[in-house]
């Protein structure tokens, strides 16, 4: 059985602030970490549900529906163009993840200064793709329209983070979810969410553009996801096929850009029922660079470093490199469950 390598925290951690994710990640995970992020703490809490707020905020803008949709102290009614309003008239408020972004460096820098995060390991900043966005809270008439508003917003904010936080110390991950809703829907006819005819093609070549504009001296990684709504994927992919013909398709559209670079890591995930090597078989077609770091979302806190083991014995048959993580962020899991996660990362990994 393969012995994998390091730990990747996929970005949500159950704790309420930047600061005790940050110190206790770095306690009980440090030599296995080369990324650190900050929880997504705040209104980040269920990942990509706070920007219909945020939204709403753009003159020219109108929520879906006259009755909230609350998720905690937030609104997740989509958002759609007022009458008479083109998409490229608007003008969108700051999405909040530069703010987040480095408000967290600073106690991150902190910490570094005060010996708690190991020298050389880098703040890891999570950033949705346009179209998870957009698929997920934009009337479906008009995000075709949208799409491209809300990617120079985005841009924006990745500017900001690559202006106040130092290259050497970042990494940039972005997120790809709705991606798999519609590339699934579309394998079993039912009704996708897309605004665009290939599937495949479509989203591999926006987030190729997306990972293109992360500078070679800022690390930038990929977590593919199937969802975390209720600790449940939307679907439970059959096997790894699709997230391995992504995966290679994205790599090789990075390649071919005018400005080509390497993917540091990609995540993908696997379901907790997954131990079978039928699961894991696509794998043996996975092609990626050598310095591309690859992680199995295979550690679950239901049956901890016993699953696991199960889990990376079937893998090892077609993979002989790799490393562990959740199969998503783990912010919404029950309270008092972090640090045994953090354990199990411990007890099935070697550090770096």
């Amino acid at each position: 059985m393969t012995q994998p390598q390091g730990a990747h925290l996929v970005g949500s951690i159950n704790f309420d602030d930047a600061e005790t994710t940050l110190r206790t990640a770095a306690q009980h995970l440090g030599a296995h970490l080369k990324r650190i992020p900050d929880g997504e703490v705040g209104e980040r809490f269920h990942w990509i549900a706070f920007q219909p707020d945020r939204l709403a905020r753009a003159e020219g803008l109108e929520r879906v529906g006259s009755e909230p949709i609350r998720l905690r102290d937030l609104d997740v009614r989509p958002v759609k163009l007022a009458p008479g309003v083109k998409a490229e008239e608007l003008i969108l408020p700051p999405l909040g993840y530069a703010d987040a972004a480095l408000e967290s460096w600073a106690i991150f820098a902190r910490l570094l200064d005060e010996g708690a995060i190991r020298p050389g390991t880098r703040f890891q900043v999570a950033l949705p793709t346009p179209v998870g966005v957009v698929g997920s809270f934009v009337a479906a008439e008009d995000r075709a329209a949208f799409e491209p508003v809300y990617q120079a917003a985005l841009l924006a904010e990745l500017d900001r983070i690559l202006a106040g936080i130092p290259h050497e110390s970042l990494a940039i991950q972005w997120d790809a979810a709705l991606e798999f809703a519609i590339i699934e829907a579309a394998g079993y006819r039912q009704q996708s969410r897309a605004w665009f005819e290939d599937v495949w093609s479509y989203p591999v070549e926006r987030l190729a553009e997306l990972v293109a504009r992360v500078p070679e001296d800022v690390e930038v990684g990929v977590h593919l996801c199937y969802g975390d709504a209720g600790e449940k994927h939307f679907v439970e992919p059959t096997d790894t096929a699709n997230l391995v013909r992504f995966a290679n398709e994205l790599g090789a559209a990075v390649g071919r850009l005018s400005t080509p670079r390497v993917l540091d890591w990609i995540h993908i995930p696997v379901p907790i029922e997954r131990d079978d090597q039928a699961y894991f078989q696509p794998l043996s077609g996975l092609d990626l660079p050598a310095r591309t770091e690859f992680y199995l979302g295979l550690v679950h806190r239901e049956d901890g470093a016993e699953g696991a083991r199960r889990r990376i014995e079937a893998a090892s048959e077609f993979l002989e490199t790799f490393g562990v993580a959740t199969e998503c962020g783990f912010g919404r899991a029950p309270e008092g469950t972090t640090i045994p996660l953090f354990e199990t990362h411990r007890a099935v990994a070697s550090a770096w």
